[in-house]
């Protein structure tokens, strides 16, 4: 992983859900929506719903889980106060 503000810490993949609702179209120049909320914050984890809107409607729902990771001890960590902060802005009940 390439060092950055973070240095060793990050997120990972753990979970990919997705349900392909309806069909979408290409459009020349459409600029199409992605709504991502945060469903659930855990201990060590978080998961995200996102949903890609066309005309209106619901095209595309994922459900994602990530995990907190520490690249330099190969394992998953617990989320910092400051972490926890910021995902809960994008918390739904």
């Amino acid at each position: 992983m390439a060092e950055g503000a973070l240095g060793d810490r990050g997120l990972i993949l753990a979970r990919l859900e997705v349900d392909y609702l309806r069909q979408l179209y290409y459009r020349v120049g459409e600029r199409l929506c992605v709504r991502s909320t945060v469903t659930r914050l855990g201990t060590k984890s978080l998961t995200l719903r996102q949903e890609l809107v066309q005309d209106d409607e619901v095209a595309i729902r994922a459900s994602v889980v990530m995990v907190l990771f520490d690249f330099a001890t190969d394992a998953s960590r617990a989320m910092t106060d400051d972490e926890r902060a910021h995902w809960s802005r994008f918390q739904v009940s």
